[in-house]
């Protein structure tokens, strides 16, 4: 397919990053495949996880089409761009659509991105996941890749106020072996065992992390930090559901 937008998004990201110093480390980069499709399944902690978890590929020369919500589609600014660099709507009261045309872009060769915990984490661990990403890489015959990102939460979070022109911050971004979900595997234990590997990979980023001070806002609360534990961070959820359901309801 045609490539007009990506690219120069991406190049212009790479620019932005730059210029502020941020320190992004990539690990693992080498379990990308180069031709092929595959599923790249991230852990979500921040509004621009998508251009970091699509670098994750950049050194395999990939570009990564996400799934993401239609609303982003809608907006007048972000539609045309994510429309233009080939990503996947998704409508929640509509799935099958998505994920039919998720699976026609893996078997074309592409490389599709899932955030599987569906909206960001305001514990910073990894939440609940469903079975959607083994589903989509056994339809395809293609393998799943693992992701998990540390750092960006810092620019832009739910529930705090965007900070997206800090200067020299770390970003860590681990890519994991490849694993090859078949048919007829027990899709919920394959799911259980993703969840894992990303709560591994995480956790490494998060004790490998070049600042771990101890009492602020974007650390988890099991290494110090003041961030919600994911009990409170389900209520919070819960709250956010409820609310929106009664505005859609009125």
């Amino acid at each position: 397919m045609a490539e007009i937008v990506y690219p120069p998004v991406v190049g212009a990201a790479l620019t932005v990053f730059r210029a502020l110093d941020l320190k992004i480390s990539i690990q693992g980069a080498e379990h990308i495949p180069r031709t092929g499709g595959a599923v790249l399944v991230s852990n979500h902690i921040s509004y621009l996880d998508f251009i970091f978890a699509g670098l994750a590929a950049r050194p395999a020369g990939r570009l990564v089409r996400f799934m993401a919500k239609k609303e982003v589609f809608d907006h007048r600014i972000s539609g045309p761009l994510m429309r233009g660099m080939h990503h996947i709507p998704v409508d929640r009261a509509a799935g099958a659509a998505a994920f039919g045309a998720a699976l026609k872009a893996l078997r074309e060769g592409e490389v599709v991105g899932v955030f599987a915990e569906a909206t960001i984490s305001r514990s910073f661990t990894v939440k609940e996941i469903k079975n959607g990403a083994v589903r989509m890489a056994v339809g395809a015959k293609v393998p799943m890749i693992p992701v998990s990102l540390w750092g960006t939460q810092r620019l832009w979070t739910k529930g705090r106020p965007r900070n997206l022109l800090q200067r020299h911050v770390p970003i860590t971004i681990v890519v994991g072996e490849p694993m090859h979900p078949r048919r007829g595997d027990d899709y919920d234990a394959v799911t259980a065992d993703l969840h894992g590997r990303m709560s591994e990979m995480l956790d490494r980023a998060q004790r490998g992390y070049p600042e771990i001070p101890r009492g602020v806002w974007w650390q988890p609360r099991h290494l110090g930090g003041t961030a919600p534990t994911p009990e409170e961070a389900a209520e919070l959820d819960a709250a956010e559901s409820e609310a929106r359901a009664k505005r859609h309801g009125s």
